[in-house]
């Protein structure tokens, strides 16, 4: 059998592959190099650290800078309330979204063009930040967790990608079926819709999660106390104002080590930034083959 000669590519075709895949590689380093710097500086020591000798390989490596993170009180405190911030608000933000957009989805919803155009005008046009805060301060949440939960538990771009997914991905034969075997419209989605939608629901999961476990500003204005502060905020602390109460700091430490890790505010902060980082690039692996289908889906205009 002759075989089929590889297409050749013209000098256009292959100039212009040389230019994207230069782009690429330059886009590339732009977005990992900061990452690597990042990691290196904090396995580097302070005096390397400060004196700007780390480039891409940590030098004289040290883990001074995570041993200082983990005596540090504050961090512990922030830690614990950033998984009970982005647990609540993921759990309550994913359930208030597919309540609201599988009705949407169901074409015999009365009023449902009203609605449409109602959330639509929501995402487009705010009261913004003053009647914000006037409106959670009315509510009596300020200085409260709920104050970084509920307001923000529902996001209107959400619940248009999650309504079309319902309308492309669920057949109205299947919700014909369910009504002939006398299956009610909320049976229907907790027991059909919601397993149905895995895709989707990991979509919903990883942007709520991302996004309360990175939040800050809503912390900044309605919290007081710091014992109610976020892993985020204590980042904020030290990477913005430099603040760092070493009266936190384990009694463990002798004298001379704590004189030393007052002078060890830069390889503190980037310990805490890879800190931060762990637990969503730990979530992102296990709703990764489920993200790409539920964006691409949930994104098809009805």
């Amino acid at each position: 059998m002759k075989q089929i000669s590889a297409i050749r590519e013209s000098k256009q075709d292959r100039i212009f592959l040389f230019c994207v895949y230069a782009g690429l590689s330059l886009v590339l380093v732009m977005v990992l190099y900061p990452l690597i710097y990042i990691v290196s500086s904090s396995f580097s020591s302070a005096a390397a650290v400060q004196s700007g000798k780390v480039w891409l390989w940590p030098v004289d490596p040290t883990l001074d800078g995570y041993i200082g993170v983990f005596k540090y009180n504050a961090v512990w405190t922030g830690f614990a309330n950033s998984i009970f911030y982005t647990v609540g608000g993921t759990v309550l933000s994913v359930a208030l979204t597919i309540m609201m957009a599988y009705p949407l989805s169901r074409k015999e919803m009365a009023g449902r063009k009203i609605w449409i155009w109602a959330i639509l005008f929501a995402m487009l046009f705010n009261g913004g930040l003053i009647p914000f805060y006037l409106v959670v301060k009315d509510l009596g949440m300020l200085d409260s967790p709920l104050a970084l939960i509920v307001p923000t538990a529902l996001n209107v771009f959400s619940i248009i990608i999650a309504k079309t997914f319902f309308q492309t991905s669920l057949p109205n034969e299947i919700y014909e079926a369910a009504q002939l075997d006398g299956c009610g419209d909320f049976k229907f989605m907790i027991s059909i819709a919601i397993p149905l939608s895995r895709p989707i629901l990991a979509v919903l999961v990883l942007w709520a999660a991302v996004g309360q476990w990175n939040s800050y500003f809503n912390a900044l204005i309605f919290l007081n106390s710091q014992s109610l502060y976020p892993l985020q905020l204590v980042l904020r602390q030290i990477l913005v104002e430099n603040k760092i109460d070493y009266s936190g700091m384990s009694a463990t430490l002798d004298a001379q080590k704590l004189a030393l890790m007052q002078n060890m505010e830069t390889l503190l902060k980037y310990s805490l930034i890879v800190i931060t980082t762990i637990p969503i690039l730990v979530i992102y692996p296990f709703v990764q083959k489920h993200f790409v289908k539920g964006v691409m889906i949930g994104s098809v205009k009805e």
